[in-house]
């Protein structure tokens, strides 16, 4: 059942955050977040308020127990054994029963342009957020047993934890795009929000050029102006911000996740000098790599 309930003016009301009820940025290296629905909404009396992500797509399993979540401008009443797919800048929100049970999944964009690229180089990441209502017994079984997996191997550190990680998104991902709604009726996503998403995919593809702004828009077919107006209007950001993050989040992974030097992760990112690599480095995250990789224990 969906109830129309506000005009989208509201949208740009409504916060923006990385997690729900938090104001840091991404909080580590990982390009995934997994938790139980009750671990966040216990804190907020189960009512979860409308928010936007910018940069992470979530995908909502409830297992059990009934729940209302509205998607821009709609609510829509759930029940156990259904999945929300929520892509970033939709504005979204929960309100659930006390006995509600399941887990929340927060994908950032880098890890989410992977998983569609290994399954067709073509496919285009999903724009609309989409309810999928688990009727055969073995999806049931199938979507249970493979979040319960992804919270039991986020949450522990056993070796290859990252490799299991993704085979087990892998498989959800693919369960949501074999089963896409069809007729599902949710307004048309604005414009603006296709050059937000084709923007943060040709930083994806292309961070490590270095290109200034001019060159992102012209590549998007608008001007400076224009996508520095998308920009804030959907993230709260200059386009020059969302490059320096998109570094800064390939960076933090490489000096957590892998053994090469400092140096060889300044090229790789495409610094021509080390030094420079590390002054930018310590400006936009406050530690220097070597400080960032002590602190992260590797």
């Amino acid at each position: 059942m969906t109830v129309k309930i506000v005009n989208m003016e509201y949208a740009r009301q409504v916060p923006i955050f990385k997690l729900y009820g938090g104001h840091d940025e991404w909080p580590t290296p990982d390009l995934v977040h997994c938790e139980t629905i009750a671990s966040r909404s216990k804190l907020h009396n189960w009512h979860i308020r409308p928010h936007r992500h910018t940069g992470l797509y979530q995908i909502l399993y409830l297992h059990q127990g009934n729940a209302v979540v509205q998607l821009d401008e709609r609510r829509h009443r759930l029940a156990g054994r259904q999945v929300v797919e929520v892509p970033q800048t939709i504005v979204h929100g929960f309100e659930f029963d006390h006995d509600c049970q399941g887990y929340v999944m927060t994908i950032a964009y880098p890890l989410l342009t992977q998983l569609a690229r290994n399954l067709d180089e073509s496919a285009p990441l999903p724009t609309l957020p989409h309810i999928h209502v688990l009727e055969r017994r073995l999806d049931q079984d199938a979507i249970r047993n493979a979040f319960t997996r992804l919270n039991a191997e986020y949450t522990a550190q056993a070796p290859y934890r990252g490799i299991q990680i993704e085979a087990l998104l892998t498989l959800v991902y693919v369960w949501l795009r074999r089963n896409r709604p069809i007729g599902q009726r949710i307004a048309p996503r604005p414009r603006s929000h296709e050059h937000f998403s084709r923007f943060g995919e040709l930083l994806d593809q292309s961070h490590t050029a270095h290109h200034d702004v001019a060159w992102y828009a012209r590549s998007l077919g608008i001007t400076p102006a224009h996508l520095n107006v998308v920009t804030r209007g959907h993230a709260g950001k200059s386009p020059l911000e969302l490059i320096h993050e998109r570094l800064l989040l390939e960076a933090g992974r490489s000096l957590v996740y892998t053994s090469m030097t400092i140096s060889e992760i300044s090229y790789e990112l495409g610094f021509s000098d080390p030094a420079y690599f590390t002054r930018f480095f310590k400006k936009a995250s406050g530690l220097s790599p070597k400080a960032f990789r002590l602190r992260a224990g590797t």
